[in-house]
């Protein structure tokens, strides 16, 4: 699945990224390229925490 993925800079040495169809998975990090490696790597075990609530997944809007 792709989700997409809002990558906000707030400084110079501050991002934050968030996934608009999983509510509550958001990360912060010093670099873009820190952030997006904590914001793909935040997808899989939000999904995985999902399933294991047995709750459903959000299918990816594609907005």
């Amino acid at each position: 699945m792709n989700y997409k993925i809002v990558y906000e800079q707030e400084s110079e040495n501050n991002w934050g990224a968030y996934v608009p169809d999983l509510p509550g998975l958001g990360v912060g990090g010093c670099t873009k390229e820190e952030v997006e490696k904590a914001i793909r790597e935040g997808i899989v075990l939000h999904i995985d925490a999902l399933k294991e609530q047995g709750l459903p997944v959000p299918e990816p809007s594609g907005r």
